[in-house]
């Protein structure tokens, strides 16, 4: 059901992704009125590919260095999110296509093994549940590999699962939880309206006693309406996926130098990413795929399985990554009561409902499983 907006309300949470969707949902299930706005541009959610990310992925570690040790510091919360997602699966009755078989990411060389090995050392201390593979054991559990991989770091506490599934059943939840969800409503203006905030859509103007700040890299230019300074940056990324075969890849497969993520979802299909670029185009700032990520995504993916060659590519299409400081943007804004952010961060898939539970339980008057302080938005304010 599309609604209208209504005149008041007791939480508008902006952003009606992964984070946004749950948290709309976990509050309307604690008694509270909830408006989800959302402007239906294509984002993170809407193109997600839907691995469950858990071991430090390489690409952003080579791209993003001066995040890594922010990195680091969510790690702790992957297996945590992805056993959170195993728990909304049963909690909401229905089939996500949730696969916990592990992931490999490969190297090619002995430098690129050298690297798995000390990262699996620090993912360790950090307690996730990691192994280091030769070829030999390699092919024991994953036989499909071609002749250049050498070796592969196993993290346990991986997976996948189909993101279509999971929508279709979170937005169903929803509406039989009682959330009014507000579509093709673009947020043009936040501004306190006295202990309250008055929230201006194309559709209509909101009174909303408290406002969620989670439309992920969107979130900047609301928080800057605000004054509040909160550094989500977009990442346009390049996507593939095939026509289905028989059973062939069982895990989620990453590459330890170069841009890959393999998975093959339970209907055969195989998609193909791993952090291609994409760009954005328009006033809207759609993500469009560029042609040279098609063929290097492709011909990687091939590389590394070449029994992908025979099969044909049905759809190519581009998505959204957020990138902050390696960390998350959780929980309340001190500054100005009443406001929260709900921003994963990387993977934010992965992390979504779980950062949605997090901020739901701060904000129900409970005490946060984990502690938000490291997460805070405050983090982001200018010295006085």
């Amino acid at each position: 059901m599309r609604h209208s907006p209504p005149e008041e309300i007791d939480v508008a949470v902006i952003g009606g992704g992964i984070v946004g969707s749950c948290l709309a949902g976990f509050l309307a299930e604690e008694g509270l009125g909830v408006a989800l706005i959302d402007d239906g541009r294509i984002g993170g959610t809407n193109a997600n590919a839907g691995s469950l990310h858990v071991q430090l992925q390489s690409r952003f570690m080579r791209l993003y260095p001066q995040n890594v040790p922010g990195m680091e510091r969510q790690l702790p919360l992957y297996p945590k999110a992805v056993a959170f997602w195993q728990a909304f699966e049963r909690k909401l009755g229905a089939d996500f296509d949730l696969k916990l078989t592990g992931g490999l990411m490969v190297a090619e060389s002995r430098d690129q093994l050298d690297f798995l090995e000390l990262k699996a050392r620090r993912e360790r201390a950090l307690g996730l549940d990691v192994d280091i593979l030769d070829r030999t054991a390699l092919d024991r559990i994953a036989p499909y590999f071609g002749p250049a991989v050498v070796g592969a770091e196993l993290c346990f506490n991986e997976g996948k699962l189909n993101p279509l599934l999971c929508n279709a059943a979170i937005h169903r939840w929803l509406l039989a939880s009682g959330v009014k969800v507000i579509a093709g409503a673009t947020v043009d203006r936040i501004a306190r309206a006295g202990p309250a905030f008055a929230v201006s859509t194309v559709r209509g103007s909101i009174k909303a006693g408290r406002v969620v700040l989670a439309a992920a890299s969107g979130s900047k230019p609301l928080a800057a309406m605000l004054g509040i300074n909160v550094p989500a940056e977009a990442e346009p990324l390049h996507m593939n996926i095939t026509e289905a075969t028989a059973p062939l890849i069982g895990h989620l497969v990453q590459h330890a130098d170069r841009m890959i993520t393999l998975k093959q979802f339970g209907t055969g299909q195989i998609v193909i990413g791993g952090g291609w670029p994409a760009h954005l185009v328009g006033e809207r700032r759609h993500p469009t795929v560029e042609l040279e990520s098609i063929i290097g995504n492709l011909a990687l993916a091939r590389h590394i399985v070449p029994r992908l060659a025979p099969l044909h590519v049905i759809r190519n299409w581009a998505g959204i990554n957020t990138a902050v400081d390696g960390k998350g943007v959780l929980g309340a804004v001190e500054a100005i009561p009443g406001l929260f952010a709900a921003i994963p961060g990387d993977a934010g898939y992965t992390l979504g409902p779980y950062s949605a539970h997090l901020v739901a339980q701060a904000m129900t008057g409970k005490q946060p499983d984990e502690d938000l302080k490291p997460y805070s938005p405050d983090r982001f304010a200018s010295p006085s």
